[in-house]
């Protein structure tokens, strides 16, 4: 449920707004960059995911049948630890499961199993045998994978080329006044690499299949999975 404005136990100096951005944001609950739709406190620059702004206290996951997860504002313990979705440290907000000590980043925990907009019909997978169009492996994380199981990004490799992206545009020289279609990381590279004996038009189609299969799952990874925040993406990448 979506609320205008709320209280929140991790800024009770303030109550945090509901607003959308198209400018990343570090969420200041688990630490992970967010995009679209957040609770931000503007007097203090405090920004949330919505997961993260509105938890539930526990979840289950279809991926962990026998785990019951409890929301914990820091991670338990005193050694590192990784979120079993991403493989990213875990640094902020976590859902914790104490009997088999797994732990889920709040935006991964919420991923959606089924990413469909009626073209494009993408499932999320545990373990897949098909190679990452990203990295080319075929295990490490969580993956989405398209019904014809030709197309597959990992939640990780996914989150990797953000970082990288979103580093270089705000932290290097590209400076923060970019249209957003050029914040959004391509693919293109990697998948002319994949398919070089392929023709033309077929390397084009992939890359068009794959951007929007990409414009999904980088809207779901940075926990606004109704947002298409990139999809001029399949075109663009077609393009270059």
């Amino acid at each position: 449920m979506k609320y205008i404005e709320i209280p929140h136990f991790g800024h009770p100096q303030h109550t945090l707004k509901f607003e959308y951005t198209e400018i990343p944001f570090k969420c200041d609950g688990c630490k992970e960059i967010g995009i679209g739709s957040s609770y931000k406190c503007g007097l203090c620059d405090y920004d949330l995911h919505m997961h993260c702004a509105i938890p539930s206290p526990s979840i289950s996951h279809p991926f962990y049948t026998k785990c019951s997860f409890q929301f914990m504002a820091r991670p338990p313990g005193n050694i590192p630890r990784y979120c079993n979705a991403c493989e990213k440290v875990v640094t902020g907000f976590v859902y914790h499961c104490n009997a088999c000590g797994f732990d889920l980043h709040p935006c991964c925990a919420k991923l959606p199993m089924v990413l469909d907009d009626g073209e494009v019909k993408l499932y999320l997978y545990r373990k897949v045998s098909v190679p990452c169009h990203r990295c080319g492996r075929k295990g490490r994380s969580w993956s989405y994978q398209s019904t014809c199981r030709k197309y597959n990004l990992h939640v990780a490799c996914v989150k990797e080329m953000l970082v990288e992206s979103w580093h270089e545009l705000y932290l290097g020289q590209g400076g923060g006044n970019r249209k957003l279609e050029t914040r959004i990381p391509s693919l293109k590279g990697t998948l002319l690499q994949t398919h070089h004996r392929k023709s033309k038009g077929k390397v084009q189609r992939c890359c068009e299949m794959a951007g929007l299969a990409l414009q999904f799952v980088i809207s779901a990874v940075l926990g606004d999975p109704t947002t298409l925040i990139a999809g001029v993406i399949g075109s663009l990448m077609s393009r270059q």
